[in-house]
């Protein structure tokens, strides 16, 4: 091993070691914060709530919107979850749904689409059809 290669290991290993040392203080810390009766009792997050509550394509409009506006979605998940855990919201959350009540608030949820269409028997997808009818229109 090169000189350079053990200077980079070394420096690997410190690191590792200071990593863990602010693990293992982070986790006594948590511990004493929490008294002895009171531990963490398996309840559910608000994320957990709504996920257990999304129904078809409800957990890709999820998704799309924790990406593209993450603070936002955060304050709409705990009130979705308030109002899923006292039972003024019992029906599952469908995609549509969810969607439509993100574009209500105003929160404008960019969603991916595609459209397929049938050519020679087989799916393929219009951008597709599109670039190889383009091509051929340019042989000619």
């Amino acid at each position: 091993m090169t000189e350079e290669d053990k200077d980079l290991e070394m420096l690997k290993a410190k690191r590792l070691a200071e990593m863990q040392k602010n693990i293992s203080s982070q986790q006594k810390q948590e511990d004493s914060n929490v008294p002895q009766g009171e531990q963490k009792k398996n309840e559910p997050t608000p994320r957990e709530i709504v996920v257990q509550q999304l129904g078809y394509r409800g957990l890709e409009v999820l998704g799309n919107a924790e990406y593209q506006f993450p603070k936002e979605t955060q304050i709409i998940i705990l009130k979705l979850a308030e109002l899923i855990s006292s039972g003024s919201v019992t029906e599952t959350l469908e995609g549509g749904k969810l969607l439509a009540l993100f574009r209500g608030v105003g929160i404008n949820v960019r969603m991916k689409n595609k459209i397929n269409v049938e050519k020679d028997g087989k799916f393929v997808s219009l951008s597709d059809k599109l670039r190889i009818k383009e091509s051929s229109v340019k042989d000619d």
